[in-house]
C-alpha cells in the first residue's frame, strides 16, 4: 500500500509541474517584443450600422474564443458618430495574425460587411508598457 501511495504521489507531484512548467511556458511566449498590435479606424455606412455590429461582434468572439494567439479583438465605435468603429486587435505574433485572416469567421466578416465599410484603415502600433499588457487583461477577471 506504501508503494502505491508513493507512486500516485509522485505522478501527482510531476503532473503538477509539468502543468506549471506549461504555463510559464504559455506566458512567455506572449511577449510584447513578438506582439503584433494594431487598431483599425473603419467607418461604417450609416444604413448597415446595425447589422455591421451584428456580425462584428460575432467575429470577434469567435476570434478571441477559439484562437489561442488572438489576445484582443476589441471593436468600440465613437460616442459622437457611432459609424466610426475602431478596434483594438493584439495578436501573439505576426504567425496568429496570418493564422487569423485564414479563418473561417474572419472570412465571413470580410465578405458579409464589404459592402458596408465606407472606409478602413489599419495603423500598426507598438506597445510602450507591454509588461503592464497582462495585469490589464487579468483586471478583467476579477
Amino acid at each position: 500500500m506504501g508503494i502505491k501511495r508513493s507512486v500516485y504521489l509522485i505522478l501527482l507531484i510531476s503532473m503538477v509541474c509539468l502543468s506549471c512548467g506549461q504555463k510559464q511556458q504559455n506566458q512567455n511566449s506572449f511577449t510584447s517584443d513578438n506582439m503584433m498590435i494594431r487598431i483599425a479606424e473603419i467607418e461604417i455606412e450609416p444604413n448597415y450600422l446595425d447589422e455591421y455590429i451584428v456580425i462584428l461582434k460575432e467575429e470577434a468572439e469567435a476570434s478571441v474564443r477559439l484562437e489561442p494567439g488572438v489576445i484582443s479583438i476589441y471593436p468600440m465605435f465613437h460616442k459622437e458618430n457611432p459609424n466610426q468603429v475602431r478596434i483594438l486587435e493584439i495578436y501573439a505574433d505576426e504567425e496568429a495574425y496570418k493564422t487569423h485572416l485564414q479563418t473561417p469567421h474572419f472570412k465571413h466578416y470580410k465578405t458579409e460587411t464589404a459592402n458596408m465599410v465606407k472606409s478602413l484603415k489599419l495603423i500598426d502600433m507598438s506597445a510602450i508598457d507591454g509588461q503592464t499588457m497582462p495585469q490589464i487583461f487579468k483586471k478583467l477577471d476579477q
